[in-house]
């Protein structure tokens, strides 16, 4: 590790990928900005975090243990059920920060949705877009109790704009609040380029088990008689990246980022989970899009009806997705261009008091 006096510790949640890979922009701006960012989380979110940023210190955190019904139906059941294991992880992370924050001089904390990751003694942020938590017929009491949470932090940051048109809608807005709300800006790790269209469609999976598994498995036979040229991502992080090409469609097990900047670029458009962290990336590289919310989320179901509805991209449901449908993104006018940047300078200051 590198000596500094400014340590920063950045954890993202391991909820698929979408947690860790909006975290990388922010890892790039702390160093840009003379901090030293440490990593922290478990699972396949700390393992990208370690093959995109090999160079700098990692830690790994207890795990939430989250998983998802085979039945989405049953989604929030086998959450509530999981619950405790939940709550025991963020006991034992809190012990662990406790540690940490001495074992690197730590100056301040960056959270992504990791409850137990925060410290009294040094400002602690926590990232998050959703304020309002969504769970069917629950969605008042999950949204009031995620809010007493965000309120032992520092600050809480916004991934979106505070003002419409945004993202996030309802999610990432509430009238009135006691929190310390600050409006970041979406984040993305890509870059829009000028390329050459090469695929017709990219198909990103990506998600929690068994989901993501179901998707793929789905995808892969409906895609046979798709005519045009397609790269498929599954979203599976291995010891080796592995290509295989059968007729006009190229799978990879799973992308950097520069590859999967490069992909999408090249791509006339993506089919996709309508989680968070992919409409941010979709809107950054002014892309079309599809979206096939996870089954039982609430989160990506409001999002992908909210875009329908808004006219900026279709959607279908997992069981009812047919290669058809697919005809339908011409006919919406795609996610919003993001034209304000964020103010790292401003946001970092947070960290540099004595």
């Amino acid at each position: 590790m590198k000596n500094s006096t400014h340590n920063i510790l950045v954890a993202p949640l391991n909820w698929g990928l979408g947690h860790a890979t909006r975290c990388i922009p922010i890892i790039r701006e702390l160093e840009k900005n003379g901090f030293t960012p440490i990593i922290a989380s478990d699972g396949i979110a700390l393992e990208l975090l370690q093959n995109e940023f090999p160079y700098l210190q990692s830690v790994a955190l207890p795990s939430y243990e989250i998983e998802y019904a085979i039945d989405g139906a049953n989604f929030k059941w086998k959450l509530i059920k999981n619950s405790p294991k939940m709550i025991q992880a963020i006991f034992e992370e809190k012990k662990l920060v406790k540690n940490l924050v001495t074992t690197f001089d730590l100056k301040g904390i960056i959270s992504d949705n990791r409850l137990g990751v925060r410290s009294k003694k040094i400002p602690s942020v926590f990232i998050t877009h959703q304020l309002n938590v969504l769970s069917g017929k629950t969605t008042w009491i999950s949204s009031k109790l995620h809010q007493h949470y965000i309120k032992k932090f520092t600050e809480c940051w916004i991934p979106d704009f505070q003002e419409i048109p945004n993202l996030t809608g309802k999610l990432g807005h509430i009238e009135d609040s006691s929190l310390t709300l600050k409006y970041i800006g979406p984040l993305s790790r890509l870059e829009k380029k000028e390329m050459p269209i090469k695929y017709q469609l990219m198909v990103i999976i990506s998600g929690p088990e068994p989901q993501r598994t179901i998707l793929e498995e789905k995808l892969i036979a409906k895609l046979q008689n798709y005519k045009g040229e397609v790269i498929f991502i599954k979203g599976k992080l291995e010891p080796e990246q592995k290509k295989e090409v059968i007729k006009n469609i190229t799978y990879y097990n799973f992308m950097t980022s520069n590859e999967i900047e490069t992909s999408i670029n090249e791509s006339e458009m993506v089919l996709c989970r309508s989680g968070y962290s992919s409409v941010m990336d979709l809107a950054k590289l002014e892309k079309k899009a599809f979206f096939i919310p996870t089954p039982g989320q609430f989160e990506q179901e409001y999002l992908a009806k909210k875009y329908k509805r808004n006219g900026i991209t279709p959607f279908a449901k997992q069981d009812e997705f047919r290669i058809e449908n697919l005809m339908e993104i011409e006919l919406y006018k795609g996610l919003p261009k993001l034209k304000k940047s964020n103010n790292w300078k401003q946001l970092f200051i947070l960290f540099k008091s004595e």
